[in-house]
């Protein structure tokens, strides 16, 4: 099944509130196939450019928590109370019309940050995204995952695992699977990869598909 959302969107760039209904929104007009990707957002430039304000790195590792706490207490039918955050307070959590997905959208958080990041992973996320440095540094990544469930008293094999490839542009197709398929081994089942952005439709029927398929016989 195709999904759809953001890889990631910077918890800075929109209010909570509004955020859980642009996922909501997306979730209703695809019929249940949003996924919510969140992180900690890092692009000073960008916000400065657009003129966002950019808190300082403390406040930005604080704010993803409670995006997630609103997201959720939006998502849940039975509380449509208000919230009090240390950045936020909601007078009112109602979110009409309700996702389609059951229980909610699914969350992906991106980000290795071993101290909050990952300890959001093991608390709220559905799925996490790691950057394929190198399959040794996302193995120790996963360890840290998974020593944070185990204190969340939560499934690690709950929990997607994906991974963000950089090196895909040109099409090499051996090269990606050669470069690949250690990420694979260590359990991860999702490869994300950006488009060549010259041609992205030829780009997509001659390398991702092909890439797709043998992606699924690696797995």
């Amino acid at each position: 099944m195709v999904r759809l959302g953001a890889l990631v969107t910077g918890v800075t760039y929109r209010h909570p509130g509004l955020l859980a209904k642009v996922a909501t929104t997306l979730d209703a007009l695809s019929g249940g196939r949003a996924t919510l990707g969140i992180g900690a957002a890092w692009y000073d430039r960008e916000h400065h450019g657009l003129g966002v304000p950019y808190p300082p790195l403390a406040e930005r590792f604080e704010r993803p928590k409670e995006t997630l706490r609103i997201c959720l207490q939006m998502w849940d039918p039975d509380n449509n109370g208000p919230f009090e955050g240390r950045h936020h307070q909601l007078a009112e959590t109602r979110c009409v019309p309700s996702p389609v997905s059951s229980p909610h959208p699914k969350i992906m958080i991106g980000g290795g940050g071993e101290k909050k990041t990952l300890r959001l992973v093991a608390r709220y996320a559905d799925a996490c995204n790691l950057f394929a440095t190198s399959p040794e540094e996302v193995a120790h990544k996963l360890d840290v995952l998974r020593r944070h469930c185990d204190e969340a008293d939560r499934d690690y094999d709950d929990i997607r695992r994906a991974v963000t490839y950089s090196g895909a542009a040109e099409g090499d197709l051996d090269t990606f699977l050669r470069d690949i398929e250690p990420y694979t081994e260590l359990g991860n089942d999702t490869v994300i990869i950006s488009p060549h952005l010259g041609a992205t439709s030829q780009w997509m029927e001659a390398f991702a598909a092909q890439a797709s398929l043998r992606l699924t016989e690696l797995g």
